[in-house]
């Protein structure tokens, strides 16, 4: 029998990098697949922020029918819901508790948009609760619970999709296949940059929990701390104990584009990555710059990733995106559409093109044909790419070189590295353990 983490990696292979058809044409379902009068009915869990592009992103597809909103912060979700119907004529159902949103069998679909501590606990209660999921990046909080999210996919048969939009890009599908056919030569190494505008955000203490807000919710699996708005809304994501920085966050998509432009299906052995806090004296717990490498020593592949926080160049006319170099010739991708090529020693001006795709339309083409095989970010992509963010922040958070292997998706030799690969759960938000 073949082992969790060989299955995934076989269909990761299979689903992503296999067929050069695959990278090039978009999937296209024939009309007759469908029944005339199928609509999938969505709930979209968490509409703070990223939750409003996926309530318009949905709202936008006529075979689609954003049904329930949901949000532990009932202030938010109110307003959420007014605008809803504004901008529709359509009122929408409202939940506080998304195990509610869970059991309710008119629910075909979930779009999850919540802070990261809750996306694979989120996702998978989903797909246990029979509902097709479409997830944010990260996949996962810790690289433990990715690899559960792999499995309960799989055996609940659901079709679960990673929020790594660029994957839904005609223009990158291409840049991959240049990649693949040797436009560039032997591709060894990927870069990795998120320059981002990230500034000081004080430290705002604590104080009760606002009115409106179900905080024991918000914390979910995440250890109960004091509320602040540290944390509420937007800032957790520079602490542990519910973000991964910005290569855990911005980040996902160039990791996502650094394994997929590079043809590796598995996390790297060798990880080191050096950082720290630099510019401000506030709440942030993440490192604000962060530099990280992944070697390949069987494939002779590296990956390298940085984070920069404030003023800097952009390399390449990069400031987020990717930059891949081969024996002949080296691509640029920027952001999420673009990408473009320069080849030989002059650096002479190859193939580049502009063209997004729709990453909702493609999951729910895929949910409808029942096919997690017509997914372009499928569910190994939440485990690969967010896990090798939590691998780069382990090897910031314990301050040296790590050997991970990749069988027992486990560090040689590091007990500490190996404790943070997962959390303690917080009753009755534990981690299922037997998906």
């Amino acid at each position: 029998m073949d082992k969790p983490n060989e299955v995934s990696r076989r269909n990761f292979i299979k689903n992503t990098t296999g067929a050069a058809v695959a990278l090039s044409i978009p999937a296209i379902i024939p009309a007759s697949a469908f029944g005339a009068n199928d609509r999938v009915r969505v709930a979209v869990l968490g509409v703070n922020g990223r939750g409003q592009s996926h309530i318009s992103g949905f709202n936008a597809l006529s075979n689609v029918e954003v049904a329930t909103l949901c949000d532990p912060d009932n202030n938010i979700l109110q307003k959420r819901a007014q605008e809803f119907e504004q901008k529709t004529g359509k009122k929408v159902k409202t939940e506080n508790d998304l195990r509610k949103v869970f059991d309710d069998k008119t629910i075909d679909a979930v779009s999850i948009a919540t802070p990261n501590h809750w996306h694979a606990l989120a996702a998978i209660w989903a797909c246990q609760a029979g509902k097709d999921v479409y997830v944010e990046k990260p996949g996962s909080h810790n690289l433990h619970e990715g690899r559960k999210l792999v499995e309960a996919a799989h055996k609940y048969k659901r079709v679960v999709q990673h929020g790594v939009q660029l994957r839904s890009s005609e223009a990158l599908k291409e840049a991959v296949k240049h990649l693949r056919d040797g436009l560039i030569g032997n591709v060894y190494m990927a870069r990795g940059l998120v320059y981002k505008w990230r500034p000081d955000i004080g430290d705002k203490g604590t104080e009760p929990v606002p009115a409106g807000l179900n905080y024991d919710l918000w914390t979910g699996p995440a250890e109960m701390k004091p509320f602040s708005r540290n944390y509420v809304h937007y800032d957790w994501h520079w602490h542990w104990n519910y973000g991964n920085g910005d290569i855990g966050n911005q980040g996902i998509h160039e990791t996502d584009m650094c394994m997929w432009g590079l043809g590796v299906e598995s996390f790297p052995d060798k990880i080191t990555s050096s950082g720290g806090k630099f510019l401000w004296n506030d709440a942030k717990e993440t490192p604000e710059v962060l530099s990280s490498s992944f070697v390949y020593t069987k494939e002779k592949k590296i990956i390298e990733f940085e984070v920069r926080p404030w003023m800097t160049n952009d390399e390449g006319g990069v400031g987020i995106g990717n930059i891949f170099y081969g024996s002949e010739g080296y691509m640029v991708v920027k952001g999420y559409d673009y990408y473009e090529t320069f080849l030989g020693k002059d650096k002479k001006a190859g193939p580049s093109r502009k063209a997004g795709g729709d990453h909702y339309k493609n999951f729910i083409d895929a949910a409808i044909a029942k096919d997690p095989k017509l997914l372009n970010g499928p569910v190994e992509t939440a485990h690969l790419s967010s896990g090798l963010a939590h691998l780069g922040n382990i090897a910031y958070r314990v301050g040296r070189a790590l050997t991970f292997d990749n069988k027992t998706e486990k560090f040689v030799g590091d007990e500490e590295a190996n404790k943070l690969l997962t959390r303690k759960y917080r009753s009755p938000y534990a981690l299922p353990q037997v998906v």
